[in-house]
């Protein structure tokens, strides 16, 4: 056969394979298969035999040059080593998470509603009513806090423990809020909404109260650090919860059972992300929040650069990538 012939023959299944490795990249070229219809490893044993043939009849170094190359990149695509699993968990925290936190902003939107608007009503509420207080709060209670965030002491937000020991309540503690928040999203997600209702209330009793007996300084500079890991965190999980819930009330054209187990999933991992904001949220509770010797500067300074970081992290983290938004 003639080389005119035989790259009329064969010229558009090269081109295809040519356009599909530029641009598969880094991608999982199996998921890109099932996207574009091509059967990459039957094309590229074909192309194999097309590059043997082209040599054994002595075709142009043009044609032979071009198939050895869409050889060459095929092997490597085919062939190359599964990525480390500490990249994919290191690509899912600098990519995967933000883009799917943005994918479902309408939950984090009425999740953030559900916690700051309580917080910040109950806030005020107790600024200009200092007795509501009481009617949320047990007195033992109350007490607790007056000593947790006395200004006096050296160490704020804890009236017992070691450094250590409150990192892994912190994270027990926070871990729990947050799987609960999410969890309760199955009961069509009123569960959700009561829990970040209910913790909005008492951030806002908390911060109220301190605030009306004039302990508001320690108390701010304890939570202005961590809480911009925390809070959000738990806005996440609560997202996830009510994504969850109105999954169960309106499934669309899946089946319940269907819609249920892909909403499962992408609240599985926002979940994932959370727990893992809430335990860099403990670290810093428990080595930097509690320290009371640092000027306001200090700790506002550090609270400014953290939430910073956290806004700049789940805004662009991702972008521009194939699979982003």
């Amino acid at each position: 056969m003639k080389q005119e012939r035989f790259v009329a023959l064969h010229d558009a299944g090269w081109s295809e394979v040519e356009s599909w490795m530029r641009g598969s990249g880094r991608k999982a070229w199996s998921s890109a298969l099932a996207e574009r219809g091509l059967d990459f490893p039957s094309q590229y044993r074909r192309i194999c035999q097309h590059l043997a043939m082209a040599r054994a009849r002595g075709y142009s170094h043009e044609v032979t040059d071009r198939l050895q190359r869409i050889v060459d990149q095929g092997h490597r695509l085919l062939y190359r080593p599964p990525a480390p699993r500490w990249h994919r968990v290191g690509e899912f925290i600098v990519a995967g998470f933000p883009r799917l936190v943005r994918r479902e902003w309408k939950a984090m939107a009425i999740a953030a509603a559900l916690l700051y608007l309580p917080t910040i009503a109950c806030l005020l509420l107790i600024h200009f009513r200092p007795d509501v207080a009481g009617m949320i709060f047990s007195g033992q209670a109350l007490d607790r806090f007056e000593q947790m965030y006395n200004p006096a002491r050296d160490k704020i937000g804890r009236t017992s423990g070691t450094d250590v020991a409150m990192f892994g309540f912190y994270v027990l503690n926070n871990v729990g809020i947050a799987f609960r928040t999410f969890a309760a999203g199955l009961f069509f997600g009123i569960g959700a909404i009561y829990v970040l209702v209910t913790n909005g209330i008492m951030f806002g009793g908390v911060a109220g109260h301190l605030d009306a007996i004039g302990y508001g300084g320690p108390f701010w500079r304890f939570v202005a650090a961590h809480s911009s890991f925390e809070l959000t965190a738990i806005v996440i999980a609560g997202g996830a919860g009510l994504r969850l819930g109105y999954t169960l009330l309106a499934p669309g054209r899946m089946r319940r059972g269907d819609a249920l187990r892909e909403a499962g999933g992408v609240g599985a991992q926002l979940v994932l992300g959370a727990f893992l904001m809430l335990v860099v949220a403990a670290f810093i509770e428990a080595f930097w929040s509690s320290v009371a010797a640092f000027p306001d500067v200090v700790k506002f300074g550090s609270a400014a650069l953290l939430w910073s970081l956290v806004i700049t992290w789940l805004t662009f983290g991702g972008r521009g990538r194939r699979s982003g938004d």
